[in-house]
């Protein structure tokens, strides 16, 4: 056991009369004069967040996870999402921070930084919703940071800085096992996900209470993360192996998108997409989303529970653990959770090159846009 193991220290009764200290402050990682607890912000929207999307070389199967702490509100929170087959399940837990930031456990659902930039431990213990898993997550392409977007022209109202993200973002591959009700799924050889660590503050925290300016940022919309052997899209960038000659990352300019959707729900079906890099190349993109593989990221807080309408941020109670399972197979069912919504798809690239890969929309909205006429979105016909 090490210093800063959660054992450690939920089992140190003495902490809470050295706050704002933490174990952590013994360590040489401080950045401002202020103990680690103590944020650069008093932002009651700043957050630390952890996302990560996994699928199985076959398309049946796609979990996504993730977490955040917000320290100015000492709330944690943490969900996971498992869709077998079209069946949808999800685990949400919420907890204080308590004193020890390293600690990202939440209820049962506990990822572990097993090395920075290189490796995550995803794990979902048993619970009653008869879903749990244990995955490893390998880095494979390499992390360029993001840089802060914000300036002091922009924000609202007038004269406030507006908010923030950074971070960085990779893809990589995937072993380990899910479990549903008592059946163990080993992943095969070529699973593989794509994840994400941002900070900052905004991003929908506290949802429509702490939204400032009537906009709740909930996602980007038209948003695609596919990986090739070459280069991988992430959004609006090109990520590459470890090692590879091209330095950095490539810009990708704003696509022209054609979209399909299905009839009754208005939901994300199928897309042909034209990119352009800012290295001069341009390609072309088929999604071809698989059943009805989607994670409907409402239910992980986005945008607000389908349910109880809980937002990032926004739950304020005794510790928890909730969830549910819906049959994506009613579309009834797909209507009452759509949202932020992330779409397995078979990608295919117009120099015959495949791959499994998400594409993410907000729906209806990307319905809308598409019939709105605005530049770059049309209907696929």
């Amino acid at each position: 056991m090490n210093a800063l193991s959660p054992e450690s220290i939920s089992g140190d009764k003495h902490l809470a009369e050295q706050f704002p200290l933490s174990p952590i402050d013994d360590y040489f990682v401080h950045q401002t004069p202020d103990p680690v607890r103590v944020m650069w912000t008093g932002d009651p929207r700043a957050y630390e967040r952890h996302w990560v999307v996994i699928h199985d070389d076959t398309g049946e199967l796609l979990i996504a996870t993730g977490g955040s702490l917000y320290p100015n509100l000492d709330r944690a929170e943490a969900y996971a999402i498992v869709n077998s087959k079209g069946r949808h399940t999800t685990v949400r837990s919420f907890r204080s921070i308590g004193a020890d930031r390293t600690d990202l456990r939440v209820g049962p659902i506990v990822p572990t930084i097993v090395r920075g930039l290189r490796e995550w431990r995803y794990v979902l213990e048993p619970n009653e919703w008869g879903v749990s898993y244990d995955l490893t997550f390998h880095d494979t392409t390499r992390q360029v940071f993001r840089e802060p977007l914000s300036d002091s022209a922009h924000g609202f109202p007038a004269g406030r800085r507006n908010d923030v993200t950074s971070g960085f973002e990779c893809f990589g591959s995937v072993t380990g096992w899910v479990e549903i009700e008592g059946e163990r799924t080993t992943l095969g050889p070529n699973a593989a996900g794509t994840r994400d660590r941002h900070w900052g503050t905004g991003r929908g925290v506290g949802g429509p209470e702490l939204s400032l300016g009537g906009r709740l940022h909930v996602g980007t919309n038209g948003n695609a993360f596919v990986a090739f052997p070459d280069w991988a899209l992430w959004g609006d960038r090109l990520f590459y192996p470890f090692g590879d000659s091209t330095s950095g990352s490539t810009r990708v300019f704003k696509p022209t998108r054609r979209l399909r959707f299905e009839p009754d729900t208005d939901i994300f079906v199928e897309a042909v997409v034209d990119y352009e890099f800012d290295n001069g190349k341009q390609v072309q993109l088929h999604y071809e989303r698989v059943g009805q593989q989607t994670v409907y990221l409402r239910c992980g807080m986005y945008g607000g529970t389908p349910d109880r309408d809980i937002h990032q941020g926004g739950y304020d109670g005794p510790d928890l653990t909730e969830g549910e399972t819906y049959d994506l197979s009613r579309p009834e069912t797909r209507i009452g959770i759509r949202g932020l919504d992330e779409h397995l798809c078979r990608v295919t690239r117009d120099d015959g090159q495949t791959a499994v890969g998400i594409y993410q929309t907000i729906d209806p909205v990307a319905y809308e846009v598409c019939m709105s006429g605005r530049k770059g979105w049309n209907l696929l016909v």
